[in-house]
């Protein structure tokens, strides 16, 4: 009896100790299995107190006069499946007739106190069927990546969802995206997560940093064209937009619109074209998009419209060219000037960090969802790279990338620095990778002037 206390302590302690430092192992180990638990001796109580229920149908009640039997329990959503995962459980359930996805999603809060988890959220699988995912633990706390994702090509993972799922940059489906955030709030970690997740794809990247290229020019080897002023900038939009024209002239000569063709082959961007036809797809990386939208004088107005004007063509036209937006910066709002609004509503992604005021989140959100405004001003400063990811459908998740270090980002990009390509267009723009100058001393720290 002594040596099974000495066990049984020794096992909560152990447990005590993973749930304290490791909350991902303490839930492998036990957690899954309690909670797993939990939810099949609580299921039926535990809906019934959610609302969750639907009365017996008529001829269960019918028969139960007619036999003398008891009146029949009211009946929760049926478990179809439980699976757990990593970070959770998955539970799929079969609604009953006369219940919506929208009383599941309403009880998610109630559900989480209920059954003791981190968090629950609940989406629709087809008609009639609910799939709840719940969390053991907080994952955003410290973030792990799964060791496989789902690789496909212009999408790739970024970041965790608070539901303990992968959030992942899909190009092909949301072809812009806008992503704000203030100074020190995990911007620029999301952004080299996105950049070294594209350096292994078969992609042009082109970045546009106005600030001296301090963020995107260490990560120079992998990409195809920088700028780091407004004038190269400008320089830089006006190839790519050539580009664009010369893509679509290349679509258009090769769309084979003849009666002997099926519909499925008629090309109609860079995706239907044959493998030896097809462009390379670039994505453009802005880093400060404010710095490029102010300006001072008449002459810098001129530069500043022919910038916007450029941004917008490209958003509205690039994706069957095969060229795509990452717009980031820390503020982004109407006083920007004209062209600002426009150009937002063809960023369809929207992802926003901490931000210092209401009026860049609602820029972000206010066109998607009142809820999401909410949520993405009230991240505490604390939390470096905990955002707000939405995109024009109205659904918006809770997102953190994982902390990757400048160095690992350049010693990625270097690794993959021959999958840069060369394009003729931007091959002024290609950046030179030579040794750093040594920075000279200013005047009042020169010895000789001391």
């Amino acid at each position: 009896m002594t040596a099974f206390t000495v066990a049984l302590v020794l096992v909560v302690a152990a447990a005590g100790l993973l749930r304290w430092r490791r909350s991902a192992w303490y839930w492998l180990a036990f957690g899954v299995t309690l909670a797993a638990l939990r939810i099949l001796v609580r299921y039926r109580s535990v809906m019934d107190a959610c609302g969750l229920t639907v009365p017996p149908a008529r001829w269960r009640l019918s028969l139960a006069r007619a036999t003398n039997r008891p009146i029949p329990e009211p009946r929760p959503p049926r478990i179809r499946r439980l699976r757990p995962t990593r970070t959770g459980l998955v539970l799929r359930l079969k609604l009953r007739p006369g219940q919506d996805v929208f009383d599941i999603a309403a009880a998610s809060d109630r559900l989480r106190h209920s059954f003791s988890m981190f968090g629950v959220t609940s989406r629709e699988v087809r008609s009639g069927v609910v799939e709840v995912r719940m969390t053991g633990y907080d994952v955003l706390k410290r973030v792990q990546m799964p060791a496989e994702t789902e690789t496909r090509a212009m999408r790739v993972p970024v970041a965790l969802r608070e539901d303990g799922s992968v959030h992942y940059r899909d190009y092909r489906a949301i072809p812009h995206a806008l992503t704000l955030g203030a100074t020190e709030s995990g911007k620029s970690v999301y952004q080299r997560n996105l950049v070294a997740g594209l350096a292994p794809l078969d992609v042009a990247l082109v970045g546009i940093d106005c600030k001296q290229g301090v963020e995107l020019f260490p990560l120079a080897r992998r990409f195809s064209a920088l700028a780091d002023s407004p004038d190269t900038a400008a320089e830089l939009l006006d190839a790519l937009v050539a580009r664009m024209a010369d893509v679509y002239r290349l679509i258009r000569t090769q769309q084979r619109i003849t009666v002997d063709v099926p519909d499925a082959e008629i090309a109609a961007d860079i995706w239907d074209l044959p493998d030896e036809l097809r462009p390379t797809p670039v994505v453009v990386l802005v880093d400060e998009v404010a710095e490029l939208a102010l300006y001072a004088t008449k002459e810098e107005e001129k530069r500043r419209d022919r910038i916007i004007t450029a941004l917008v063509r490209l958003a509205q036209l690039g994706r069957a060219a095969g060229i795509y937006l990452e717009i980031c910066g820390q503020r982004f709002g109407s006083e920007l000037g004209k062209g600002i609004t426009m150009l937002r509503a063809q960023l369809t992604g929207r992802t926003a960090h901490r931000l210092n005021d209401e009026t860049s989140a609602n820029m972000a959100f206010g066109d998607i969802s009142p809820d999401a405004v909410l949520a993405a001003i009230q991240i505490p400063a604390e939390l470096r790279g905990l955002a707000i990811a939405g995109d024009a459908s109205g659904g918006w998740h809770r997102i953190r990338a994982p902390h990757t270090t400048l160095r690992q980002a350049v010693n990625l990009c270097n690794r993959y620095a021959d999958r840069a390509p060369d394009l003729p267009e931007l091959a002024p723009f290609r950046p030179t990778t030579g040794t750093a100058t040594e920075l000279v001393p200013s005047a009042k720290a020169s010895p000789a002037t001391a």
